[in-house]
């Protein structure tokens, strides 16, 4: 008579946490240890070795190597699995208990080498219960931990930079973000067009015809794109630590962060690309186009979206109602012919407008930059003029600065923090007075928005001068050469055209100056 032995198929499941160098030699140590014991074992066939690397526990969801395995014994390749713990296996309790049952109904044994404990035995899930709670609380103190590190680091003004997909920066040889000078010109590039009037898709136009990739390698351009690298505050050389945050340890689901947690700005972290005065008028601007506004209480059109095609659908004003005006078409006598027109009269009739003029385009044109060469030619008065209206619309902001001060309090504030809970850690609950901690909360919070006031009010000042000095720039090289009608030249000296009648426009400088101009054919 014959004895059949049944043959276990037997298989491995490996896995360390990090990359780092030590545990990926664990790893392979692992990989070798269960290849020798399987293959020793009578009565025992190696199925396979499965093992994730630089993965974390507490979650099957990106462990290839894990749901593999599932899969093998789903189809009735395995009959049991030998692991080293309930912590390699898992670290999340209710994915541990998960896998085991649905294994026990497939007839798959888990055998768990330092606890000892095999899967199908009487009482073995109470016990996998107790270590996989265990294995989990390891995982909560670890990933606390962690976020208290950075924490710490983010108090102390230490910026973690992430090259990845990074346009303009990459580690240099010290571990500290260097400029990549190619990248960088491309940066300065997206920033000037934006500030001369591109809108986003004429910048990602630009750079496709030029051939230059976008941050992730593809040669087209995400309008998303260009608009994080305009508002992002690393190409000026501060930083916010922060921004987002992982909600806890076992979905590692990633939220931006809305106040939910305390946020830090590092100022001067690294090169800058994008000096601070005109990576400020960005801001400006990009705040300024993204919102539809009344221009007052009595238009009753909104604005439309930015236009980069026609500076004057940003500027043009109606004298009477304060709408903006439109550019149309008009057809008479089988002729076309470009008009600009009140909103509120192209939409109401003249319910809320009752005498606003429809302009020639040509005429219009012709007006503004008669304002505008007339203003150059007296550059240097006009320059006193601006010079004279911002430092006076400035005045009134300026302050004492007394930053140093606000900063040191607020460090002092800190340093009481770190005293009390030092007290708490060592003495009892007791210790801790929270009518002093809500004091402290409160003063610093107020000291933060008076150093945010200081900074805000220097920003401004910063931006007018070099919007200052822009003009300046620009008046002074026309006003001995006649020039053509161009939006780019017009979007960056005016604040705004007011059209007063049909016989007259006003036409209102950056800086507040106003020039009026008559229409004429």
């Amino acid at each position: 008579m014959k004895t059949h032995y049944r043959v276990l198929r037997v298989a491995a499941y490996c896995r360390v946490s990090t990359k780092q160098e030590e545990q990926l030699n664990s790893y392979e140590n692992q990989v070798e240890h269960y290849t020798e014991r399987i293959n020793s074992e009578n009565g025992w066939t190696l199925e396979g070795i499965y093992a994730d690397k630089g993965i974390s526990g507490t979650s099957v969801k990106n462990r290839d190597e894990f749901n593999r395995m599932i899969r093998r014994c789903k189809q009735g390749k395995i009959d049991m699995i030998i692991t080293k713990s309930i912590a390699r296996f898992a670290r999340n309790t209710v994915d541990c208990l998960k896998y085991v049952r649905l294994l026990n109904d497939l007839g798959v044994d888990v055998y768990f080498e330092e606890q000892g404990i095999h899967s199908n035995q009487p009482g073995a899930e109470f016990y996998i219960t107790i270590y996989g709670s265990i294995a989990q609380s390891e995982s909560e103190n670890i990933s606390a931990n962690i976020k208290w590190g950075k924490a710490q680091a983010a108090r102390e003004g230490k910026v973690v930079f992430r090259y990845k997909n990074f346009l303009g920066y990459r580690k240099g040889d010290d571990g500290q973000p260097e400029i990549v000078p190619e990248e960088a010109e491309t940066i300065r590039f997206i920033y000037d067009r934006f500030l001369a009037g591109d809108s986003l898709k004429g910048i990602a136009e630009l750079l496709e015809e030029k051939g230059i990739k976008s941050p992730t390698g593809k040669a087209e351009w995400q309008f998303s794109t260009i608009q994080s690298i305009l508002s992002n505050e690393r190409y000026k050389g501060d930083a916010i630590i922060n921004k987002t945050y992982i909600t806890d340890c076992i979905s590692k689901k990633v939220r931006v962060n809305n106040g939910e947690r305390p946020k830090y700005y590092v100022e001067n972290s690294h090169p800058a690309i994008i000096d601070s005065s005109t990576f400020g008028r960005v801001q400006e601007e990009l705040a300024r186009r993204s919102g539809k506004r009344k221009i007052s209480r009595k238009a009753k059109t909104e604005q439309g979206k930015y236009s980069s095609k026609y500076a004057l659908t940003e500027l043009l004003v109606c004298g009477e109602c304060k709408s903006a005006y439109r550019r149309c078409t008009w057809t008479a006598g089988g002729k076309k012919k470009i008009v600009w027109r009140c909103i509120n009269r192209i939409e109401y009739a003249k319910k809320y407008c009752h005498n606003s003029p429809s302009v020639e385009e040509s005429i219009l044109q012709r007006a503004v930059m008669a304002a505008i060469m007339k203003t150059a030619a007296r550059n240097t008065e006009v320059l006193q003029t601006l010079k004279l209206h911002i430092g006076m619309g400035l005045a009134g902001e300026k302050s004492e600065d007394n930053s140093i001060d606000l900063q040191i309090r607020i460090a002092e504030i800190d340093a009481e923090f770190k005293k009390m809970l030092d007290r708490v850690s060592t003495d009892t609950i007791e210790a801790f007075d929270e009518e002093t901690v809500a004091r402290l909360m409160n003063e610093k919070s107020r000291l933060q928005q008076q150093l945010d006031n200081i900074a805000d009010a220097e920003q401004r000042r910063e931006n007018a001068k070099s919007r200052l000095d822009d003009i300046y720039t620009i008046l002074d090289g026309i006003k001995n050469r006649p020039m053509e009608y161009d939006d780019r030249i017009v979007r960056q000296l005016l604040e705004c055209v007011v059209v007063d009648s049909k016989e007259q426009i006003t036409v209102i400088f950056k800086g507040g100056l106003k020039s009026v101009q008559p229409l004429t054919e």
